[in-house]
């Protein structure tokens, strides 16, 4: 009765007495509470109640300014005269400027109250997304640095919206990189519906940010593109009268413009599905079985063939790139440099649906326990991973419809088609390997065994010569007081006490003995399924690596060999490529991560 009584006791919403680092208990825990769901019976179930109507109305405020941003976009595209570039830019850097309040407020307040930290998730914000965000953020930076200089040097026809835009993108992406890089893991337990709006918001302003970012990225390839219909689309204008001067640093600001663009969607991405994991988490309580004793840590010992031919992938990889990026800068891409391309492509693909495909077998014959803990991290990795890979395969069924419908024969058109074949292929066996590998339990048991070895002799080891200590002690002791009778005595009964000791050696020897035994055992059943999983993760995730770096470099060939565009027309066409591209970036660089958690984890 009195241990109900205290679970129905109300929580103190400022529990100064306790301090912050008190393990997690009823009374510390702090239930939310919502006005509709406020005469609920149960705690636990107007906890559950409120929770819901939390997420349901912070999804709503998200929902909401994100068809506004999208409003406004779509008004530039369609209707520049009423809405402009400019309109944009001041309602993004409103929206920034309230998420900045935001962010300092829980870096400052809601974090730092007591209590406000109980748990925190394991599996979100791993190191490899955590340093994407500083990497991606740090380009982003430098991309804005080069906007403010190139603004600037052409301020004559600029606005100042322009430059202080980028200006308010820096200090929003700093304060941003560290929220995340701090508080990723967080499972706040104060002030849910105002945290959940607040990273709501956040979610928000940076999804409008990769829309503006994707619509802008159109310019910059169509300039790589140099097409005569694109320069007369944009010579009406009024753009070409702001030209850069013929200056080394114009040109530096432009170049590194236009190369660190891509990084910035990517950014706001990453971005996206960190801030929606901390949503998730927040009034999250995780018991103490969620939490993993022993984490598995990334190991390159015991991989040979994955990092070979993984590198010889990457290698060609860059050659093949280099050619193309050559080609395509000083002059219109030829026929060669296409199937160049394409054949890199479709020798590359079926190696790693082989490996994927081997992988998953391998995964069925392991017989592991599948984790089926709430996970929010690993939910939305699926969900990622599933969604990513929509804009290559929607792309790929675009090309697969347009070579079928006019000249499949052709050696380009055909490579064409190979390729967006293989490319759907890829995508579904990666995605099926990736996805089996997170929902397995990762391999711990010959640790444990392992680590109890070594902690049993340790405290062998500890135990003897504590025991030592003591036998010499009495030695000594009974030396100076007892005659030389009584030696005689002590030294049988310390005879005694070492065969004893002798015998609890040889006990714990022999439990050690099998511990061992077993470790070898197991680890002799499962060595080669782990190796060759670790060999198929490090060779997918090289050759990922090279798919991302390929396309987010300018290598834009879908757009630029000529085929689907003049099937479905030039702006059918960019729009389709204008969406799947930057998608299927996302899901090669989604992809690493997510084959990293296998290595690790195999």
């Amino acid at each position: 009765m009195t241990g109900n009584k205290v679970s129905r006791q109300k929580p103190c919403h400022h529990c100064k007495s306790r301090s912050a680092s008190a393990p997690p208990d009823t009374s510390t825990i702090h239930y939310e509470k919502f006005w509709l769901y406020r005469h609920c019976s149960s705690v636990q179930q107007r906890n559950r109640q409120a929770q819901k109507a939390g997420q349901l109305f912070s999804g709503l405020l998200a929902m909401n300014v994100v068809f506004l941003g999208s409003a406004f976009i779509s008004s530039v595209i369609f209707n520049h005269v009423a809405i402009t570039l400019a309109d944009v830019w001041i309602l993004l850097s409103i929206l920034k400027l309230l998420c900045l309040c935001w962010i300092i407020y829980y870096l400052l307040g809601t974090s730092r109250q007591p209590h406000a930290v109980l748990y925190r998730d394991s599996h979100a914000g791993p190191i490899w997304i955590r340093g994407s965000v500083l990497l991606f953020g740090s380009f982003s930076i430098l991309l804005n640095a080069f906007q403010i200089g190139y603004s600037a040097i052409l301020i004559q026809c600029k606005t100042r919206v322009e430059i202080v835009f980028p200006s308010i993108e820096i200090l929003f992406i700093c304060t941003q990189a560290f929220l995340l890089w701090n508080h990723s893991k967080d499972c706040i337990q104060v002030q849910h519906n105002f945290t959940r709006c607040g990273l709501m918001l956040t979610i928000a302003t940076n999804l409008i940010l990769w829309l503006l970012a994707v619509t802008n990225d159109t310019i910059h390839m169509e300039i790589d593109s140099q097409l005569r219909e694109v320069e007369q689309r944009f010579a009406g204008n009024g753009t070409t009268s702001c030209i850069c001067p013929n200056t080394t640093i114009c040109k530096v600001f432009q170049k590194g413009y236009v190369l660190l663009y891509p990084f910035n969607t990517e950014y706001c991405l990453v971005c996206c599905s960190v801030l929606y994991v901390m949503w998730k988490n927040v009034g999250r309580h995780i018991s103490h079985h969620h939490v993993p004793h022993i984490k598995p840590k990334f190991k390159l010992h015991g991989v040979v063939f994955g990092p070979l031919l993984g590198a010889t992938a990457v290698i060609i990889g860059i050659c093949v790139f280099m050619m193309y990026q050559i080609q395509a800068t000083s002059s219109a891409p030829n026929r060669q440099v296409f199937v160049m391309y394409y054949s890199y492509y479709i020798v590359l693909l079926p190696l790693m649906s082989v490996g994927a495909v081997i992988g998953t077998i391998i995964h069925a014959l392991e017989k592991k326990e599948l984790d089926t803990l709430k996970n929010p991290t690993r939910s939305l990795d699926v969900i990622l991973l599933m969604g990513a890979a929509l804009g290559q395969i929607g792309m790929s069924y675009f090309s697969i419809v347009a070579i079928v419908a006019t000249d499949p024969k052709d050696l380009l058109n055909s490579l064409i088609l190979s390729y967006s074949v293989l490319l759907i292929f890829q995508n579904i066996t990666q995605n099926v390997f990736i996805i089996d590998g997170l929902h397995r339990q990762p391999f711990v048991a010959a640790t444990d065994a392992r680590h109890t070895g070594h902690a049993g002799q340790h405290a062998v080891a500890s135990e003897l010569p504590g025991e030592e200590e003591t036998t010499t002690s009495n030695e000594q002791e009974h030396t100076q007081i007892s005659p030389d009778k009584e030696e005689e005595v002590k030294e049988e009964q310390n005879h005694e006490a070492y065969d004893q000791r002798r015998v609890s050696m040889l006990e714990l020897g022999q439990e050690i003995r099998k511990l061992s035994l077993s470790y070898l055992h197991s680890y002799s059943h499962l060595n080669w399924k782990r190796r060759a999983l670790r060999e198929i993760s490090f060779f997918l995730v090289l050759c990922n690596i090279i798919l991302w770096v390929m396309p987010t470099f300018g290598a834009h060939p879908v757009f630029e060999n000529g085929l689907e565009k003049s099937f479905y027309g030039y702006s059918t066409w960019f729009a389709i490529v204008n969406f799947g591209l930057p998608l299927g970036v996302f899901y090669r660089m989604h992809s690493v991560g997510g084959l990293l958690e296998v290595y690790i984890t195999a």
